[in-house]
Order: structure tokens, then sequence, then C-alpha cells
């Protein structure tokens, strides 16, 4: 082999959940599919034209090529996501499979938790090492006996993983009737327990860029929970359009935070808070009453060029990622998050 041609050899490394490493040296030109199928490695593919993005998979070191992210969201790009049949790396990779996020796993204690409505707690949760995530995503919950739940995550924290003066993470439980992990978090002493998190998960978080892109966000329920925390990520990063949070519940009773939306709206004149019930009447005035998605979109019908999030109801999720994207916004820049409950939660 010639010098020149182990100069420009780049190396592709597979990185496995049980952290073991395999090495290939890519053909020129060949694509990480090709490369990895060429080696016996199954890789789920289909179209093997960038389309179908059943190849995803994830860079953990090495930077993807452009023309392997095309086409997919900017929360998918930051995360190092790109499609394997489309990659052709120009320099060395480190990949590993997208099956879902890469979850880590940390150690809590519950340190505190705070009654913000009749029925949600916000439960503040320390960890002994720093936990890395963008603010709005979820995390698994598990209890001492192995009971798993997943919840958003509502705080903020910097690049280092622990925001200045916040010492926890923040996430917000609805107390079920009978539920197995969320009276367990509403109770009194839960206050010291020890839990295990893993993630953190999910698309649903503010990306950098596009600073005057106005936001809109929807969220029912403790689907108010990553909303919050994208709202002020965004502000923390001086985005400079217009956000508008709209957060609705069947009655006036399941609305929260309303004090700590409306002091920052008064701080940021680019930012609106419209809290909404489904069933009146209210007796604050400023409380909107109806279905969220008339509410929304007689106040903005049309959409174009925003980028929205949906958090909460599956039902309400869904109906609202129809209407949003008929009323104009690109599907590239919706973000969901349909909070599915379970049986016994």
């Amino acid at each position: 082999m010639s010098a020149t041609t182990m100069a420009t050899a780049v190396t592709l490394t597979l990185t496995t959940d049980q952290e073991q490493s395999k090495s290939f040296t890519l053909e020129p030109g060949e694509s990480v599919l090709s490369a990895l199928l060429r080696h016996g490695v199954a890789v789920p593919n289909s179209c093997r034209a960038g389309a179908c993005q059943s190849c995803m998979m994830r860079a953990t070191a090495g930077t993807p090529t452009p023309d392997s992210q095309k086409g997919l969201k900017d929360a998918q790009r930051v995360k190092g996501l790109f499609l394997a049949c489309a990659c052709v790396p120009t320099s060395d990779l480190t990949v590993r499979f997208a099956d879902g996020d890469t979850a880590s796993r940390a150690k809590g204690v519950i340190r505190r938790v705070d009654r913000l409505s009749h029925d949600v707690a916000r439960v503040l949760i320390e960890t002994k090492e720093p936990v890395s995530y963008f603010p709005g995503q979820f995390l698994n919950l598990v209890r001492s006996d192995g009971l798993v739940r997943s919840y958003s995550l509502a705080s903020l924290h910097s690049p280092a993983g622990v925001a200045p003066g916040d010492d926890a993470l923040e996430l917000h439980v609805r107390r079920v009737r009978g539920g197995q992990m969320s009276e367990w978090l509403h109770g009194d002493d839960v206050v010291g327990e020890t839990v295990e998190l893993h993630g953190p998960m999910g698309d649903c978080f503010y990306v950098a860029g596009r600073p005057e892109q106005p936001i809109l966000l929807i969220g029912t329920g403790t689907g108010l929970a990553p909303l919050y925390a994208i709202v002020r990520d965004a502000l923390r990063h001086g985005h400079t359009g217009p956000i508008r949070l709209y957060h609705g519940a069947r009655g006036p009773a399941g609305l929260y935070l309303i004090d700590e939306l409306r002091a920052l709206a008064a701080r940021h004149t680019d930012f609106a808070y419209t809290p909404c019930v489904l069933e009146g009447p209210a007796d604050d005035a400023a409380v909107r009453v109806g279905p969220i998605d008339q509410v929304v979109l007689a106040d903005t019908p049309k959409l174009t060029g925003h980028r929205v999030f949906l958090c909460g109801d599956p039902t309400i999720v869904t109906a609202l990622r129809k209407r949003v994207f008929l009323a104009g916004a690109n599907m590239k820049d919706i973000y969901a998050d349909a909070f599915v409950m379970r049986a016994s939660s």
C-alpha cells in the first residue's frame, strides 16, 4: 500500500451497547452502510437512498457528512444522528446504532417535593455526578423495586451538566389515583429515597440557530414540564423571534406555574404565555376558554416558518400535529412528545 493511500485511509469504528468496539478500514468512496454490511454487521436498511431513514445511526466521535444529515430535524443533527447509506466519511468516524437514544445511568436522591397544584408536584432530584441533557428531554425513573416510569425534564443545565443556581433535576408529576409511581412520588416519606435515572432521551428540545424564527409551544397537563424548560432555554440562548406558549387543562384547577410564567413574560417582551381551559367559566379573565387548538389557530392561523413543540395528551398531540401542519408548519419543524399513560402510573 502506498504512503498516499495509507494517509487517506478512513477508519470506521462501531461501538455496541456493551461498549465493545470493532474497527474497519473503509474502501475509497464506501458508505458507512456498505462497509458494515461488507463486514457482516447487520444494519436495518431498505431504500439505500436516504429516504426511508431505516439505517439511522449516531456518530459519537468524528463528524458525519452533510449529505448524510439532509432531511433530518435540527434536534437529530445536533445529537449526531445520520443516515449510514448516505455517509461516505472523509475522516475517521466512531458510530453506534440509534435504537432510541443512547442512554446513560445515574443514581439520584429525591431532595424535595413541592405542590404546584392539587394533583401536580415538582420533584427535585440530586445526582452525585452531573447529568448531561437537553432541557425538555425525558428520562426513565427507576424505583428500588424496579418500577419504571418516564418523566420530562423541566430543569435547565449548563454545557457542563449543572446550571448555575440549579442543584437538581426537576420533574413534574401528576398524581394518578392508584398509580404506583405517582402516588409514591406524592407521598410524605419519599424525600431522601434513592432512585436510578436512565437517559436522557427524546428530540423535543431547543436547538440554537435561526434565532429570529417564531416558536409556538402547545402543551396539556404536565406536558407543560418540557415546554417550561424549552422556553427558558431558548431565552437563555438569546432567541429573538416571538415565543408563544399555550398551556391547556380541562378546568382552571388543572393549570399550574401561572405566576412563574406570567413573571417570565413580563421580563421578556418577545415571550407570551396563554393559559387555556376546555370547560369554563374561568375566574381569571386572561384564561382562554375552548379547545386549545381552536384558541391557538384563532390567534395565529398561518404557521408558515414556525418551529412548533407539542407535548401532553397523545390524542391531542396527534390532532395538533395535523392541524399545525395544515396551517403551514414544516413537518421538519414540528417536535412532539406524547405522554402515553400506563395502566398503573
